[in-house]
């Protein structure tokens, strides 16, 4: 079978790589984007069923196309994934779709890589891995098998109807942990909510959503995470048309709420004592913002109603005063369990040398510590908001502007001496 030649060669054809081919082609860069599944894919099938975006349209979006919603609505999984379709024909992004990439490696004796997939042998002058953030679910090890519990990630949640009979312990309270918990609660299930470290702004405040507040405050732009605040969730939902997450208002709904998840042993599951902490470090995240905005509403003269309501918190539920520290799992009634704990990298397939001990890329704004190989939709790529629709466009603006540079330096001609 003939080798086939690329410039680029980008693999991924989410929001990334869509992202990728659009500065790409505005560059005259020629590439390829291979997919293995359908078009944003993970969209539909990673999520669940009832998942809407947590920022609004107006926000959650590339520059160069609207949401086909109201601008302050939250679009649902199948809208985001049929806008990214919509955004990759309206500029004709080169994507072949049903194609995995098995392995990349460098060429020897000669500059670029050798691409493997199951439709074939790709040579590429550059690559950019743009599969994105979410790429490898993570289960600890904790509760085994043989504790007879059905056991799966968030991402392989879709509703409350595929899950056996019984009481559910939802472990990890960023916006998928909360979102399921609220949801399973309210199809009737006995829910128990474990909550570690998190960030927990407004859904709104004084009439602008929290992603217009993190835009105007320079937060969204923000370079690296504050220090000890690398693995901290951030709690805010879309649902329901967007609301403030209060881990109080769940428990007075009937959740129950748990420390950070610690070992199991016997049918027994144990609880860190640290559920007031995380709620109160969660509030006094929370009241911060409340302040900075105040702060930029009276610096900046705005007109914007005053919300007194939002500093005051209902009494802190029993769970809290008097939290659980274990669980035994059957007489709980528990019988699944979803982690919401992340995901891991896995870039197994591209076997070059950029990559710590601990797997994670080396990299500067996605600009891979291996020459010709660029990243694209990591956390805190660049900044903040590197993982967002928005955020990714712009850091595929900046590695096509790299690309583009490295190919000047490639173009360039000594000028030929005249002989004297």
């Amino acid at each position: 079978m003939a080798i086939e030649e690329v410039e680029v060669l980008v693999v991924g054809a989410g929001q990334a790589g869509i992202a990728m081919s659009e500065h790409l082609s505005a560059h005259g860069v020629p590439h390829l984007v291979v997919e293995r599944d359908r078009i944003a894919e993970r969209w539909r099938s990673w999520r669940w069923d009832s998942l809407v975006a947590n920022g609004p349209a107006w926000h959650d979006r590339f520059p160069g196309l609207d949401f086909d919603i109201a601008p302050d609505a939250f679009a649902g999984k199948e809208e985001v994934a049929d806008y990214l379709v919509a955004y990759a024909d309206k500029i004709d992004a080169p994507i072949r779709t049903g194609v995995t990439v098995e392995s990349v490696r460098k060429l020897e004796g000669r500059s670029g890589f050798r691409a493997e997939t199951t439709a074939g042998t790709i040579d590429a002058r550059y690559v950019v891995a743009a599969t994105g953030a979410f790429q490898k679910p993570i289960i600890p090890p904790v509760v085994p098998e043989s504790a007879g519990v059905h056991q799966l990630h968030s991402s392989s949640y879709h509703n409350p109807e595929q899950l056996p009979d019984g009481a559910v312990l939802v472990i990890g309270a960023g916006s998928s942990g909360v979102q399921i918990a609220d949801e399973l609660r309210q199809s009737g299930r006995s829910v128990y909510l474990a909550v570690g470290p998190h960030d927990r702004p407004p859904r709104s405040y004084r009439g602008r959503d929290f992603c217009w507040w993190l835009g105007v405050l320079g937060k969204w732009d923000m370079a690296a995470p504050p220090r000890g605040a690398e693995h901290v969730t951030i709690a805010v939902s879309g649902a329901h048309g967007g609301h403030t997450v209060d881990f109080r208002d769940l428990a007075a709904r009937g959740i129950t709420l748990l420390g950070m998840a610690g070992p199991y042993e016997n049918g027994v599951m144990n609880f860190a004592p640290d559920l007031r902490a995380n709620i109160e470090s969660g509030d006094a995240n929370y009241l911060s913002m409340l302040d900075e905005a105040d702060a930029y509403i009276a610096r900046n003269g705005l007109d914007l109603p005053e919300e007194p309501q939002a500093r005051v918190f209902a009494p802190d539920p029993e769970c809290v005063t008097n939290p659980i520290g274990s669980l035994e799992l059957a007489q709980a009634g528990i019988t699944s369990i979803i982690w919401a704990v992340g995901f891991a990298f896995d870039f197994g397939w591209l076997q070059v040398d950029t990559f710590d001990d601990s797997g994670r890329p080396r990299h500067q704004r996605g600009v891979s510590s291996e020459p010709g190989v660029y990243f694209l939709g990591l956390p805190w790529q660049s900044r903040r908001g590197s993982s967002f629709i928005w955020g990714v466009w712009h850091d595929a603006k900046y590695l096509a502007d790299q690309i583009a540079i490295q190919r000047s330096y490639l173009a360039y001609q000594a000028p030929v001496l005249a002989d004297h």
